[in-house]
């Protein structure tokens, strides 16, 4: 059972946290601007330019969450050498992110999703990517640099947030994974379709009623709560996962897990939202999800302060990182008694 006194004391204990971050980071660029007319070179609306920004993406999204919740991330992954490459580097900066885990290549380019908003509604988006797996040395380079961190840092825990943009796979996967678990580091997975079985003995693997489909080639109802139970427990016992936090969108979230030798699960509604835009929402679903795991969370509590979080950066435009204050306050509001 949360409470106020518990809320309070679980969100301090963030601030000692750290957590790595591993996988696919990118620049996300946006062009704001105001739209009134319609082009006369094609039925496409003109955008009137107000303001660009450059924040960071992907993987690097969730390092800004645990972040933003008080904890210390530190990003593994490789960019290119190029200049959208050092104005990563200058946003970890500005942001003040430990920069230790990032390593550049001449051999790859910087993912960067240029997004053009026009009345608040996003309108376009042009992604830069290469989508190629990194040349062995290079992934041995990152291994590497992981162990390396753990070694020298007290970690809690590490996340794998795979955009299948070719950073992570099956051989890394297996490595951290070992080295981890024999130093007791709990894992968590926000996967994508490529490398979504290869996730194996894992402590919690947080994907959508989309990717539960495409990784297990099963159909089923999503609107029927037995149906989901039995696709979780077959994805659970394909991975050998402790937790599988599966969100189901406007939904709210399903979560299954491992408690004195037997299973538990349970749906955790979504909470009404004035929804901007669900850009990042994942993102900060698996950070808050991560923090409440290395504090030792309960499993229904972690997975309803995971889901709160989830829903209320969908009240920003943009991918938007989650604010600890309002958070716990919401918990607070929310979820206690």
């Amino acid at each position: 059972m949360l409470t106020t006194k518990s809320v309070s004391h679980l969100f301090l204990g963030f601030n000692d946290k750290k957590i790595i971050v591993i996988g696919d980071v990118m620049i996300d660029s946006y062009i704001w601007g105001s739209v009134d007319r319609i082009s006369p070179e094609a039925p496409v609306p003109i955008v009137a330019v107000e303001k660009r920004e450059n924040r960071l993406g992907g993987a690097a999204n969730v390092g800004i969450n645990i972040k933003s919740l008080g904890a210390t991330p530190f990003l593994c992954s490789v960019i290119g050498k190029d200049q959208k490459g050092d104005e990563f580097l200058q946003l970890m900066k500005d942001g003040d992110l430990p920069q230790r885990g990032i390593l550049q290549s001449n051999k790859r380019i910087t993912t960067t999703k240029f997004r053009v908003i026009g009345n608040n509604t996003q309108i376009l988006r042009v992604d830069e990517e290469i989508q190629s797996d990194l040349e062995k040395e290079e992934q041995q380079n990152l291994f590497e640099n992981i162990t390396e961190i753990i070694e020298e840092e007290n970690i809690d825990a590490i996340i794998f947030q795979d955009y299948d943009k070719g950073i992570i796979n099956e051989s890394l996967i297996t490595s951290v994974v070992d080295f981890a678990n024999k130093k007791s580091i709990p894992i968590v997975v926000d996967p994508k379709k490529k490398n979504f079985l290869n996730y194996k003995n894992v402590s919690l693997f947080k994907p959508n009623l989309k990717e539960i489909k495409e990784g297990l080639n099963i159909n089923f109802d999503a609107d029927d709560n037995d149906q989901v139970e039995y696709a979780v427990g077959k994805l659970q016992s394909a991975i050998n996962a402790e937790i599988v936090l599966n969100t189901l969108s406007e939904k709210g979230v399903f979560i299954r897990w491992k408690e004195n030798n037997t299973f538990k699960s349970e749906i955790i509604g979504a909470h009404l939202r004035n929804i901007a835009d669900v850009s990042g929402a994942g993102d900060t679903v698996i950070s808050v999800a991560s923090l409440c795991l290395a504090s030792k969370t309960e499993a229904s509590n972690m997975a309803a302060i995971s889901n709160l979080a989830g829903g209320l950066v969908c009240e920003e435009v943009g991918v938007a990182s989650i604010d600890k204050t309002k958070l716990q306050d919401e918990v607070i509001r929310l979820l206690t008694n």
